[in-house]
C-alpha cells in the first residue's frame, strides 16, 4: 500500500521556554477558573502525574491504548507543559488501581477529553517544579524557565535539572487550575509528527499486546458455545472423557457456561474440540436472513422519537419532492486478532487483564456477575490487535473471570479462536434510512424529511446494572437479567448519530425508530449509525445535485452556514484538482462526500476515484482524497493514521462486509465467509488536515468512514449511471442495479 500525506503547517515560532506565574501569586487571584471535566473528578495530581527520582516523568490517563496513538498524543501534551522531550515521558496503561476513571474511550473522544486534564496538570506540576528551582537558585521564578527537564536562568541553563529539585516536591495534593497552560504560539513538541512510543515493540516482534502477557503457573482455558447468548446447554452432564485427555485440568460448567482449562494452549484447543462434539444445544431460529432482515426491520417493534425537527409543516413552497431508501447490513468487527483475557483469583483479590474499552465499568460487571465486593476486582488494561467499538473484549475479561473463581490460584489464560469471535462478538446493526427532500422553484432543499431504522448501539455492559450484556452473564446457572437496551441521546446518538444533517433547511424531521428487541447481539461498531446515516444523506445529496446539473459541491455548500464545513470541501476541490480528478475519464468515476462526525467532532471532506468493471461489477478502488479539520493538531502523522485507517476501513465495509445468516444465527465464522480489504485493494490515499490552531483539538478515528462510503457509492454512480443504496455494493449488486 502506498500512502501520500501532507498537512498544513501551524503558524507561530517555536518557544523553548516562557515565564510562568508562581503558584503562590496566582493563589490571589480572585476565583480559579473550572477544572477540566477528568480533572475536576480527580483532583489529585499524583494521580495524574508522577516524576522519578531521576526526573523522568510518568503520565497515568484514564483513556486506553487501543491502537489509535492516545499514549503517544497525551505523552506530547505532558511533554509540551513540562518542557521535557518525549522519550522522558512514559505513559502507563489503564488500572483500576492507580488510574482515574475516564470512563470509556470511545467516540473519538480521547484527545478532547483527557487532553485538557493532563494539559492542565502538567501545567500545574511544572509551575511548582519552577518555583522550587528558583528557590534553589534565590531568584524570582519568572527569571526560571525550562528546556527539556533543566532549568534555565533568563534563557540560560543552569545545570539545575527535575532530579535535583524532586526530594521537595510533594504532588500529594488537588490542582487548583490557577495555572495558565502554554499559549499556542510556544508549542514545540505538540503540532509535531513524532514517533509513536508503542510502534517500535510492535515493529521488533517485543512482547506489546495482551496476546504476549506470560505470568508463572498459567494456563490455558477455551469457552465453548454457540453464538447465541440464551441457548441453553442440554446434554450431557458427564464430561468425563474430556477431563481424561493430555494436559486437561478441568472442565468448568456453569449452567450453560462451558469451558476447559489446560496445562498447554493446543491442549486446551483440542479438548475445546472435543467437548464441542458432545454437547446439545436448545437454540431459537432466526425470524430473518440477509436477504430479508429490511423487511423485518420495517415489521419489528419499534420506540420512535422525533429526534429533531424544525419548521412547520406547509411554512414552505415545495415544488417538487424526491424520495429514497438506503440499506446498510449487519457488520462484524471483525478485529485482527481475537479477543482473549487474563484472570487470576487469588485469596483477597481477582485480578483481569483485558484489552476492554473501560476498566472501571469491566470492573463493575465482572463483580456482579461473579459475586465479589468491586472492591476486591482489579482490572488492568493491555492492548490487543484490533478494536473498533464494543468487540468481544469485555466477554473474554468475564470469561475468564468465571473461569478463574472455579481455578483459583492460577493465572488463566482465556483466548478465542477465530470462530468464537465471529460468533461470540456484539456486531453492527443493520439499517434501513428513508429520506424526501422538498425543493423550492429554484432547486434548494426547503423541507426535508429522514427515518432511520435500526437495532441498538449500545449494549455495553457498564458497571454492576448493567452487567447483564455479559456474554457469560446469560449462561450462567443464574443468569443476569438483561439491563434495557441502550440509547444514547442526541447529540451524540446511536443509531442516529449524524443523522441530523449538517445542511441548514427551512423544514426538517428526524425521526428514529429503535428496534429493541433483535435475535442477535448488537452493540457499538465504530462510528455507530453515522456510517449508514452520513452514507445516505450524502449519497442523496449527490442524487439531487446530479438530478439539477449542480457541481456536487457547490450543491452543498449553497446548503451550509458552517464555515468550517464549507472550508474542508474547498480544500477537497483544491486537492481534486491538483490530483486531476476533475478530468477522470470512463470507466473511472469520481464521487464526493463530507460529515462532521456526530456534528460536534472533526470535519472530514472525501473524494473517491474508481473504475467498474462493466462485464463483472468489480469495483477498483485507485485514490482517495482527504480533507480533515480536527482543530489544534497534537501529532500530524497519529491523525493522519486514524483518518487513513477509517477510509480504508470504510472501504472494505462498503465494498464486501456483510454478515451471512442463517436458520440458527449468525453463519459467518472465518474470513472465507466475511472477506474483508485486502492489501491489493487498498486505494491510494492523501490526507490534507486543515490548518485550525487556535480551535480546539478534536478526534479523527471515526471522521471518514461515513464520507467515505458514500463517496464510493456517488463515483460508482458517476461512472456508472447506476444508483445503488444498498450495502455493500458487491459485483453482483453493481450488475444487478
Amino acid at each position: 500500500m502506498t500512502t501520500r500525506r501532507s498537512f498544513l503547517k501551524h503558524a507561530g515560532s517555536i518557544v523553548l521556554y516562557f515565564n510562568m506565574v508562581p503558584v503562590r501569586a496566582v493563589a490571589q487571584a480572585a476565583a480559579a477558573p473550572e477544572l477540566p471535566t477528568s480533572l475536576a473528578a480527580y483532583p489529585e495530581l499524583d494521580t495524574w502525574l508522577r516524576i522519578a527520582a531521576d526526573g523522568r516523568v510518568t503520565l497515568s490517563p484514564g483513556k486506553c491504548e487501543l491502537g489509535q496513538g492516545i499514549q503517544t498524543a497525551l505523552g506530547q501534551i505532558a511533554a509540551e507543559e513540562l518542557d521535557v522531550s518525549l522519550d522522558r515521558v512514559s505513559v502507563m496503561n489503564v488500572d483500576t488501581d492507580s488510574s482515574p476513571d475516564e470512563g470509556y474511550t470511545n467516540g473519538s473522544r480521547s484527545v478532547e477529553v483527557s487532553g485538557p486534564a493532563v494539559r492542565a496538570a502538567a501545567a500545574e506540576v511544572r509551575a511548582m517544579l519552577v518555583e522550587l528551582a528558583a528557590g534553589e537558585l534565590g531568584v524570582d521564578p519568572g527569571r526560571v524557565g525550562v528546556r527539556d527537564g533543566v532549568f534555565t536562568l533568563d534563557g540560560s541553563d543552569t545545570g539545575l535539572d527535575f532530579a535535583a529539585v524532586i526530594k521537595d516536591l510533594s504532588l500529594a495534593r488537588s490542582a487548583t487550575g490557577l495555572v495558565t497552560p502554554k499559549g499556542r504560539d510556544q508549542y514545540h513538541t505538540v503540532g509535531k509528527s513524532l514517533q509513536r512510543v508503542d510502534i517500535p515493540r510492535k515493529a521488533f516482534a517485543e512482547p506489546a499486546y495482551i496476546q504476549d502477557i506470560r505470568l508463572e503457573g498459567m494456563l490455558h482455558a477455551r469457552v465453548v458455545r454457540t453464538g447465541n447468548r440464551e441457548a441453553k446447554l442440554l446434554a450431557p452432564a458427564d464430561f468425563s472423557a474430556v477431563t481424561r485427555l493430555p494436559g486437561v485440568v478441568e472442565v468448568v460448567r456453569d449452567g450453560s457456561f462451558l469451558a476447559v482449562v489446560a496445562e498447554r494452549e493446543e491442549q486446551a484447543v483440542n479438548a475445546a474440540r472435543a467437548l464441542a462434539k458432545l454437547c446439545q444445544w436448545d437454540t431459537a431460529e432466526m425470524p430473518f436472513d440477509e436477504s430479508n432482515v429490511h423487511d423485518w426491520l420495517q415489521q419489528a417493534p419499534a420506540d420512535v422519537k422525533v429526534v429533531a425537527e424544525r419548521g412547520a409543516v406547509n411554512s414552505v413552497a415545495v415544488e417538487k419532492t424526491i424520495s429514497a431508501t438506503y440499506t446498510r447490513p449487519f457488520q462484524a468487527h471483525g478485529s485482527m486478532s481475537p479477543s482473549m483475557a487474563i484472570a487470576e483469583k487469588s485469596a483477597d483479590q481477582l485480578t483481569v487483564w483485558s484489552h476492554t474499552q473501560g476498566v472501571f465499568l469491566l470492573r463493575g460487571a465482572i463483580a456482579k456477575l461473579v459475586g465479589l465486593d468491586e472492591k476486591s476486582v482489579r482490572v488492568i488494561n493491555a492492548e490487543a490487535a484490533g478494536c473498533y467499538g464494543h468487540n468481544g473484549a469485555d466477554d473474554a475479561g468475564a470469561d475468564a473471570a468465571v473461569i478463574a473463581m472455579h481455578v483459583p490460584g492460577k493465572p488463566i489464560r482465556l483466548q478465542w479462536s477465530r470462530e468464537d469471535e465471529f460468533l461470540g462478538e456484539p456486531y453492527g446493526s443493520a439499517m434501513t434510512t428513508k429520506v424526501s427532500a422538498g425543493l423550492d422553484e429554484q432547486g434548494n432543499i426547503v423541507d426535508w424529511r429522514y427515518d432511520v431504522l435500526s437495532g441498538t448501539h449500545s449494549i455495553r455492559p457498564a458497571g454492576a446494572r448493567r452487567a447483564g450484556n455479559l456474554f457469560a452473564a446469560r449462561q450462567i446457572a443464574t443468569p443476569l437479567p438483561l439491563p434495557p437496551v441502550g440509547n444514547i441521546p442526541q447529540p451524540r446518538g446511536g443509531g442516529d448519530r449524524n443523522a441530523v444533517p449538517l445542511y441548514t433547511f427551512a423544514n426538517q424531521r428526524i425521526t428514529k425508530h429503535l428496534i429493541p428487541d433483535t435475535p442477535i447481539r448488537l452493540s457499538a461498531l465504530r462510528g455507530l449509525g453515522a456510517y449508514a446515516n452520513v452514507f445516505s444523506i450524502e449519497s442523496f445529496m449527490d442524487e439531487l445535485a446530479h438530478m439539477q446539473g449542480q457541481d456536487p459541491i457547490d450543491f452543498r455548500i449553497r446548503h451550509l452556514d458552517d464555515q468550517r464545513a464549507i472550508g474542508v470541501l474547498e480544500t477537497l476541490r483544491r486537492q481534486m484538482a491538483d490530483a486531476g480528478f476533475n478530468a477522470a475519464e470512463k470507466p473511472a468515476g469520481v464521487g464526493v462526500a463530507m460529515a462532521r462526525y456526530k456534528n460536534a467532532g472533526a470535519y472530514c471532506a472525501v473524494a473517491m476515484r474508481l473504475t467498474v468493471d462493466a462485464d463483472t461489477g468489480h469495483i477498483k478502488l485507485d485514490r482517495a482524497l482527504c480533507a480533515t479539520d480536527i482543530g489544534l493538531v497534537i501529532n500530524p502523522d497519529g491523525a493522519i493514521n486514524q483518518i487513513e485507517g477509517g477510509i480504508i476501513q470504510a472501504s472494505s465495509w462498503t465494498l464486501m462486509e456483510q454478515l451471512r445468516l442463517g436458520k440458527v444465527g449468525v453463519e459467518s465464522k472465518d474470513w472465507a465467509s466475511y472477506p474483508i480489504l485486502t492489501f491489493p485493494e487498498v486505494p491510494l490515499v492523501d490526507v490534507e488536515l486543515v490548518d485550525q490552531a487556535d480551535e480546539p483539538a478534536l478526534g479523527s478515528g471515526e471522521a471518514s468512514q461515513g464520507p467515505t462510503a458514500a463517496a464510493i457509492a456517488n463515483a460508482v454512480a458517476n461512472a456508472t449511471g447506476k444508483r445503488i443504496r444498498d450495502l455493500p455494493l458487491t459485483p453482483a449488486r453493481v450488475k444487478n442495479t
